[in-house]
């Protein structure tokens, strides 16, 4: 089943590349600007308009939930591998920045997670559904 659905995600996936190619062009850049973000955009809404349609097969929904769990971790890994190797090759300024942005980004975590919770927790189950009445 992981072959159905393939098609889709090479398809999305080269149209994104040449848009990136297209916008690192237009930037001045001689890289590809955010050509995997927009294959996986490009990805989300043409199975989005495909399963409402109702064109989507339940074989093809799995094989690019398949390929998606998939392909995700292994792009983080190649963009993480060429952020660091730029930012060794950048001097000691970039690797120090990374290296703080990292560490700002887990002291963050506690005080997100605190946002996260309510002070006065739920309110009790008789005030949110009123009991029956005899």
């Amino acid at each position: 089943m992981a072959i159905y659905g393939t098609a889709l995600l090479s398809i999305c996936l080269l149209v994104g590349m040449i848009i990136g190619k297209l916008l690192g062009i237009l930037v001045g850049v001689d890289a590809n600007v955010g050509g995997v973000g927009i294959a996986m955009l490009l990805l989300i809404l043409v199975c989005d308009r495909l399963q409402q349609s109702g064109r989507m097969q339940p074989p093809s929904k799995s094989g690019i939930v398949f390929w998606s769990a998939i392909y995700i971790p292994i792009v983080v890994a190649m963009a993480a591998r060429q952020n660091v190797l730029a930012a060794i090759k950048g001097g000691p300024v970039a690797v120090v920045a990374g290296v703080l942005i990292v560490v700002a980004s887990f002291a963050m975590v506690p005080l997100v997670d605190r946002i996260g919770r309510s002070s006065s927790g739920l309110p009790p189950a008789e005030t949110v559904l009123p009991r029956d009445e005899e």
